[in-house]
């Protein structure tokens, strides 16, 4: 077997691997637009990161600032996935996450960067939000990476 044989057939694996793990972990989504729907309802750049799996730029969401008490919700469904009290600073650039709310998010695996990661998507409407690590702080070790473009914040206290 020569190298380039070796390489197509790994990365036929890695399809094959990333295709089963996608239907074996995302259900689908309660929420159901077509395209069309998607894009009169959200912004370009909404768009772009929840229903095609971008990446907003960091340190540009006011939401990675945010302190104060209150949820953090699916910009496109009104889905609570996070509370203020699982956020945290990672440095990173992006609002970051401990913990989430029970069953808000789905999980896939990710091979954009040629290397799995965990992608994670809001449960009722499929939507990308960003990806989960394991470097976070205690009590979880969690780190949940989210876009701020993805969510809205709804304080407690007006």
């Amino acid at each position: 077997m020569n190298k380039r044989s070796f390489f197509q057939k790994i990365l036929g694996l890695i399809i094959i691997n990333n295709f089963i793990t996608i239907k074996k972990i995302m259900a689908e989504p309660k929420v159901k637009k077509t395209d069309a729907e998607w894009k009169k309802i959200l912004t370009p750049e909404e768009y772009d990161v929840l229903r095609k799996e971008g990446t907003e730029i960091a340190f540009t969401n006011a939401l990675n600032d945010e302190k104060r008490e209150g949820n953090f919700y699916c910009v496109a469904c009104n889905s609570k996935l996070f509370s203020s009290s699982m956020k945290y600073d990672s440095g990173t650039g992006w609002p970051s996450f401990f913990n989430t709310y029970p069953n808000s998010l789905e999980m896939k695996t990710d091979y954009k960067l040629m290397y799995p990661r965990t992608e994670y998507h809001c449960a009722n409407c499929g939507g990308h939000q960003g990806h989960l690590f394991d470097d976070g702080p205690k009590p979880t070790g969690k780190r949940y990476c989210n876009n701020g473009v993805c969510l809205k914040f709804i304080p407690e206290k007006v």
